[in-house]
């Protein structure tokens, strides 16, 4: 992938979408979390806390899942457009937010302090959650395995590049396998 005709405009990631696979695990915590911001919501606003709590949390959870199919969708095109997408995505999905905010915010069922702290707690609260579970490595992109073993001595590292597997073993010849 480093030769003279690919640079970072027309490579494309042809791997497993692990985008994917760490906003379903974003959704799914945000779904445990959220009972208790409802009852939060509950005994420090009413119904109205209720209702503002459950439309802030619907919208973080829209937002991580519609920022993984936009990298998604980018990355299968070319890793220039992931880069695009990254900066004015957010800065898109960013405008959606306030502007479902600010289309409710007249309503009855609106108590601003549970929207606004919802929304804020929510976002940087399931990014730091995350953070446990994803992995930065080239061999375990997305979420680390659920199984941790440590390494035996005879292991060596290996690295997934798409969907290829590179080791630092050399393979055995035929004869001794």
């Amino acid at each position: 992938m480093t030769g003279p005709d690919v640079s970072v405009f027309t490579a494309r990631d042809l791997g497993p979408a692990t985008e994917r696979q760490v906003a379903r695990d974003l959704i799914r915590h945000g779904l445990l979390a959220l009972p208790v911001a409802l009852v939060v919501g509950f005994v420090g606003w009413g119904v109205h806390g209720v209702a503002s709590v459950g439309f802030a949390a619907a919208l973080v959870l829209a937002n991580f899942w519609l920022a993984a199919a936009l990298l998604g969708w980018a990355a299968r095109i070319s890793l220039g457009l992931v880069m695009g997408v990254s900066l004015f995505g957010f800065l898109i999905r960013l405008g959606l937010i306030t502007a479902a905010v600010l289309l409710v915010r007249h309503q009855a069922w609106v108590a601003p302090v549970p929207l606004g702290v919802t929304l804020v707690v929510s976002h940087l609260g399931l990014l730091f959650w995350e953070t446990r579970y994803v992995s930065a490595s080239l061999a375990f992109p997305g979420l680390q395995p659920s199984a941790k073993r440590s390494p035996s001595p005879g292991d060596t590292p290996a690295v997934s590049i798409g969907r290829a597997r590179l080791s630092a073993r050399p393979p055995k010849p035929a004869s001794e396998e």
